[in-house]
């Protein structure tokens, strides 16, 4: 099995090396990974500042005078605002409940569901699976950066010969330094797909943001 890293926005490949099957596992079912992930920031030149706000000056025509009449005032109650909630977090996928147990595990906060990635996890998974296509990392974080979700984004891609089987793709990226680096990362939303080929071959994508 070779496993590829692509870090950066320009996807330098580096060569990881070959990693050994173990015997319990059928020839056939074979299996490989991919990652990437990239970040960004925003850099305004230098004295190049953001427009200011302009302030449009109201004005008010005063009322006519009223008589004054002494009306005593009941005293006003101050009710306390109730204190912010945390939103729960959404899970919608087996692959995605097992990355936030492994992120448990090392007291990482669980990374809730995304619709905006689960498009693009959908999309680079059914990609992938097409005959003819090349293993590799293609749009799909430029794709998650469109989601304006954070300021750095990531993706898993993996494919197993013997069908979707999530547990076996988690081990596999938790085995694997550089895949094991996005499920630990300083993500809050991720989403994930699976797209199976005509001969069985299951592909995933995983996408963080």
């Amino acid at each position: 099995m070779r496993i590829l890293a692509w870090l950066g926005v320009f996807a330098v490949v580096v060569a990881l090396g070959t990693a050994v099957i173990p015997q319990a596992l059928h020839p056939s079912s074979r299996a490989q990974l991919q990652t990437t992930s990239v970040g960004f920031g925003l850099v305004l030149p230098q004295g190049l500042l953001p427009s200011p706000v302009a302030s449009i000056p109201t004005t008010v025509q005063p009322s006519p005078a009223a008589p004054k009449t002494s009306t005593p005032t009941a005293p006003k109650k101050t009710i306390a605002a109730p204190a912010p909630s945390r939103a729960a977090i959404v899970v919608r996928s087996t692959q995605q409940a097992l990355i936030n147990q492994d992120r448990a595990r090392y007291h990482l906060a669980p990374l809730t569901w995304s619709s905006c990635l689960y498009n693009v996890a959908r999309y680079e998974a059914a990609h992938l699976a097409t005959p003819g296509v090349a293993f590799k990392h293609y749009d799909g974080v430029s794709r998650d950066l469109g989601c304006h979700l954070g300021r750095q984004v990531g993706e898993n891609i993996g494919w197993y010969s013997g069908g979707i089987n999530d547990s076996k793709l988690n081990a596999m990226f938790m085995a694997s330094p550089e895949h094991k680096a996005n499920i630990l990362g300083p993500y809050h939303y991720v989403a994930t797909a699976w797209a199976v080929r005509s001969d069985g071959t299951a592909y995933i994508a995983v996408e963080f943001g």
